[in-house]
Parts: C-alpha cells; structure tokens; sequence
C-alpha cells in the first residue's frame, strides 16, 4: 500500500482532489435557484472541466526520464490513472448534486467527464502534464463561445453542452475519452 500513497504524493493526487471538491462546492453554492431540475448545462461543464484540469496536473511524474525508464509496465497503470481520475471527476459533481441541486443528469455528468478526461490525457501525451489542462480549457472556451448548433460539425465543436442524448455528443466524448486515454497509456505524458 506504501507504493500506491508515494505515487498519488507524486501524481499532486491530494491537492487535485481538493480543487474538484472546492469547484464542486462553489458550483453548489452557485446554483442554489431552488428549483431541483438540470438547466444551464454551462455550470456543471465548467465544474468538470476545472475537476479534468485539476487531475490532469498529475499526469506526469516528476522525473520524466524516470517514468520512461522504469521496470514496471506503465501502460496500465497510466490507463487506470486516467479512467479513476475520471471517475472521481464523475462523482464529485454527483455527490454534490445528491446533496443539494441537481444541476446535469447523471448521463450528462458521465458523457462529458469522460470526454474532458480523454481530452486532459490527450494534452498530456501532446504536451506534457504540466500543459495536460491546454486542451479542455481550450475546448471549453470555444463551447462557451461558439454559435448554437444547427449544424453536425457545431454539434461535434459543442458536444460537452449538448443534452445527454444527443449522439453527437455522446459519439464525440466516447472518441476523445478512447483516444485520449490510449495515446496517454502508450505514448505516455510528453516532454
């Protein structure tokens, strides 16, 4: 067990968590209406991305030349990092919406916490962990911008807004959580 708290010491995996809480926390008390249905999808979509962008800072170790040298098999340890990450992502938002508001669906929180994690790995298997968060933020920023929809490659641009049926979206986050998880498992983070 002493290896697995000396890697989350070195993956920064206690003061990650605590962004996601604070966010969490912050959205919570943001989106007190008191009315109990999902709205604006805009505030939970920025809870989970400041959540993927908060883990994605772990995704790369402090010796990079370390991690590509080691003894152990990195692939899937790098691809079950990703995958928890996004479920603790995943489940902040919904023991907060538990708690108090229910600001998305929990298909909806699924769908794009699986998408910004697969984004997020994608950064770091591009760039490094230290510009692992470029990527959602960048996407985000776009989504928030971006016209409505009418179209199927605006519908791809805004998949992490649209409701949770959509198969766009849905189509859209899948790709990105399966790429972005296998180019960061094999590739590993970048320098």
């Amino acid at each position: 067990m002493r290896w697995l708290t000396l890697y989350a010491r070195s993956r920064q995996v206690p003061a990650s968590l605590a962004v996601m809480l604070v966010g969490a926390v912050t959205a919570w008390a943001l989106a007190g209406d008191g009315d109990g249905a999902p709205g604006d999808p805009r505030l939970p979509v920025l809870v989970l991305a400041m959540g993927a962008m908060a883990a994605s800072t772990g995704l790369s170790g402090q010796d990079l030349a370390l991690d590509r040298t080691a003894a152990i098999r990195w692939a899937p340890r790098r691809a079950a990092h990703v995958l928890l990450a996004g479920v603790v992502v995943c489940t902040v938002l919904l023991t907060v919406r538990t708690v108090g508001e229910a600001m998305a669906t929990t298909a909806f929180v699924v769908r794009d916490s699986a998408g910004l994690m697969g984004l997020a790995a994608l950064g770091a298997a591009l760039s490094g962990g230290r510009y692992a968060w470029t990527l959602p933020f960048a996407w985000l920023s776009f989504s928030f911008l971006a016209p409505p929809p009418t179209s199927a490659p605006m519908q791809v641009a805004t998949w992490m807004l649209l409701p949770s049926g959509t198969a766009a979206g849905t189509w859209t986050a899948l790709v990105l959580a399966v790429a972005g998880t296998a180019a960061y498992a094999v590739a590993g983070p970048g320098r």
